[in-house]
């Protein structure tokens, strides 16, 4: 069953986006030595603005900066992260500065969850916050975006990455309501600290803390959440529940990274007929193409 979603107004620290009428892309520039699906490929400043030119001409409506790797076994998000926030900034703020005067109206988001990084990029012209955390692993994240009316994604993690490879499975029933239950309580820290409703969109967290077929039962059941008033956003690109699916094709092996783009699309229009708004994606062309075909089905009834 496919879901229709509300078109609403997604407003951002200094404009607004629609998001609803058509799946909005994404486009992921890890400005990182390590990340999980690219790491290194776009490490320094010149090479990242050059990706995300790229991934603008390719269709991205917006794009995600990331400067610290959160892919699993890291140690994202403890006190003793392996990047300091000078680091991350380091790293961020020359590449906001470099698309900015390249593309003054581009759309930039930063991917973050430390409330210093926050507030410097928000003041380097960025105007998402993307928390992977949902306002738990830094406790003035809140208060910063309230302050600067940054747009704000929320998305679930089960505990911490360095713990992830440990935790006790669940069932899907489970894994829904813990995701529910969890996004419910990022909100509502959001709205303590006055951030406004429409400027808030909600990511399940596919792959953070959620182990292989946990991530299908979350998918399937993905429109439930739109309950909470909020749009989705869902990023399943390369993401290893995909390569543990592929292994039978693969000789009893999950596939790599670089393998995964088709089973990428697969979930990621998956997601949009459950009711995603937003795709979160590595390879912005065949995610735009794809996403325009799911679009199609979607308002064709």
């Amino acid at each position: 069953m496919y879901v229709r979603r509300t078109v609403s107004e997604w407003h951002l620290r200094t404009r607004s986006l629609e998001v609803g009428a058509r799946t909005l892309v994404m486009g992921v520039v890890n400005i990182t030595p390590d990340s999980f699906s690219d790491g290194g490929v776009s490490f320094s400043h010149a090479d990242a603005v050059g990706r995300a030119l790229q991934l603008m001409d390719e269709g991205a409506d917006l794009l995600d900066l990331g400067a610290e790797s959160t892919r699993p076994g890291s140690r994202a998000g403890g006190a003793d992260a392996a990047v300091s926030a000078e680091e991350e900034q380091a790293r961020l703020l020359p590449v906001i500065e470099g698309i900015r005067r390249a593309r003054p109206d581009a759309v930039l988001s930063v991917d973050t969850y430390k409330a210093a990084t926050a507030s410097e990029a928000l003041a380097a012209g960025a105007e998402i916050i993307n928390d992977v955390s949902g306002f738990t692993w830094d406790a003035d994240m809140p208060r910063v975006c309230a302050e600067t009316g940054a747009g704000v994604i929320l998305m679930h993690t089960r505990g911490k990455p360095d713990q992830w490879r440990g935790q006790e499975r669940l069932g899907g029933h489970a894994v829904l309501r813990l995701v529910r239950d969890g996004l419910s309580e990022s909100l509502s820290v959001a709205e303590r600290a006055g951030i406004r409703r429409n400027a808030i969109v909600l990511d399940p967290g596919y792959g953070f803390g959620k182990r292989f077929g946990e991530n299908y039962s979350l998918l399937a059941r993905q429109a439930e959440l739109l309950s909470l008033g909020c749009p989705l956003l869902a990023g399943v690109s390369r993401k290893s529940f995909l390569g543990h699916t592929l292994a039978p094709l693969h000789d009893g092996e999950p596939a790599p990274v670089n393998q995964r783009e088709n089973a990428s699309l697969a979930a990621m229009v998956a997601a949009i007929l459950q009711g995603a708004s937003i795709v979160r994606v590595h390879s912005v062309r065949a995610a735009a193409e794809a996403a325009r075909i799911a679009d199609a089905a979607l308002y064709a009834f």
